[in-house]
């Protein structure tokens, strides 16, 4: 019993689930076959009986009545009432029934009783009352039922069983495909609010992000500042100072003031290595692959080291500190390998998969042992502030070297789509 209550649940809801009842027939073929096929049977019945007309079309104005006050003018919270749609369909086919006994041609109209019987609940009514119709449809037009079941009953059964079978069988299977359409759109609708609160959490880590960015940019200038710029003023002064005392030493005079223009050089090329830090100028007018292709091939003309660039995967535009953070990686981790690896070669791979981003840096240089914090020395954050840098995106950062056996750098980090941004 439930899973037929499940079944007739599923083709036509109850009031109390939220929806508004529908019948088996939807939009204008729901408001007008009914009369539709009252109108054709009417038709028939003048043009080929020779009935009585005006018995015909009192007969069919009291059907059309009872369609109208039991069906169309019925209000929408009433209209898929059990008792409601029970009297409906009680005098809808009791009408039907007269006018097919009236003459045969009505069974056109009596068409629509099956219709309203799939409207009953629970399931078990409605296919009583698509038996009482079948019976009825066939029986009629040979004396009614009571005499058909009598003189052949055996026929006029597996008639109306068969009938009500192939009519419950399309139910079912509509009922079967109504339950998986309704099943699949949940969990695509699931899957669409998951995806948009996955998002949602996404841009505000992105923000988050941001905010703690600044900060770490702040205090990392401010480190720089004091271990560059600062101690290479201190030395220029030093040096300007012993110029001044040995003034009357003309080549210890040169000697230090030629020492204070030499750092104030290295004081110039720092300052503009910070500056230049602020922001990844290579992303102002180019992708990320055109990016990192050209500091790639940069880098490999200043140092002599092969660099081998490859891209895989669909290449799209990615949230800014998405693609900003994968630059600074790289430019990290070459300039970790042109300090400490020796190197000849250098794999770099970006990869683009469906919800992640990947870059890859792999040298085959002396290696080292990852338990050592290694940093570039030119104005970076080192293994441990490439770490910082994808944990603040929610990425990973996965590290494998050996003395003797090169270094592999990964950075792993959520494919967030430009588009996302807030």
């Amino acid at each position: 019993m439930t899973s037929w209550i499940r079944w007739q649940d599923s083709l036509w809801p109850s009031p109390g689930d939220g929806r508004a009842p529908r019948r088996p027939w939807g939009g204008r073929i729901e408001r007008f076959l009914p009369y539709a096929l009252l109108a054709l049977s009417t038709v028939l019945s003048l043009l080929l009986s020779g009935n009585d007309p005006a018995v015909t079309l009192k007969l069919a104005g009291i059907a059309a009545a009872w369609l109208l006050v039991s069906f169309t003018l019925v209000p929408a919270r009433w209209a898929g009432h059990p008792v409601v749609v029970a009297v409906s369909f009680t005098g809808l086919v009791a009408i039907a029934a007269v006018l097919e006994a009236h003459d045969t041609v009505f069974l056109i109209f009596m068409i629509t009783g099956f219709f309203d019987a799939m409207r009953l609940r629970p399931a078990p009514l409605a296919l009583a009352g698509v038996f009482v119709v079948s019976a009825l449809i066939n029986t009629l037009p040979n004396g009614g039922p009571i005499q058909a079941f009598a003189e052949q009953p055996a026929l006029w059964l597996v008639v109306t069983l068969v009938q009500t079978a192939a009519i419950g069988g399309g139910g079912l299977v509509s009922a079967a495909m109504a339950r998986q359409h309704a099943e699949r759109k949940r969990v695509l609708d699931e899957l669409a609010a998951a995806q948009e609160e996955n998002a949602g959490l996404q841009r505000q880590l992105l923000a988050q992000a941001r905010e703690a960015g600044v900060l770490d940019e702040r205090q990392r200038l401010s480190q720089e500042i004091h271990d560059t710029l600062a101690q290479g003023f201190t030395g220029i002064i030093t040096q300007l100072e012993a110029a001044a005392e040995a003034n009357g030493d003309p080549a210890e005079w040169q000697r230090h003031v030629g020492t204070a223009m030499a750092l104030a050089r290295e004081n110039l090329t720092a300052a503009r290595r910070s500056v230049r830090a602020l922001g990844p100028q290579p992303l102002a007018g180019a992708t990320l692959p055109e990016a990192l292709d050209e500091v790639s091939r940069l880098w490999g003309e200043r140092t002599g080291v092969e660099v081998r660039f490859t891209t895989t995967g669909t290449a799209r535009a990615l949230h800014p500190e998405i693609e900003a953070t994968l630059l600074r990686i790289t430019q990290e981790a070459l300039a970790n390998v042109e300090k400490h690896s020796a190197a000849t070669i250098v794999g770099l791979t970006l990869s683009y998969m469906a919800d992640q981003v990947t870059i890859d840096v792999r040298d085959d240089g002396r290696g080292f042992d990852p338990g050592v914090v290694v940093s570039s020395g030119e104005g970076g954050f080192g293994v441990p502030g490439m770490r910082a840098r994808v944990a603040r995106l929610a990425g990973t950062l996965h590290l494998e070297s050996e003395p003797g056996g090169g270094t592999a750098v990964s950075a792993n980090l959520p494919a967030i789509a430009l588009e996302a941004r807030p």
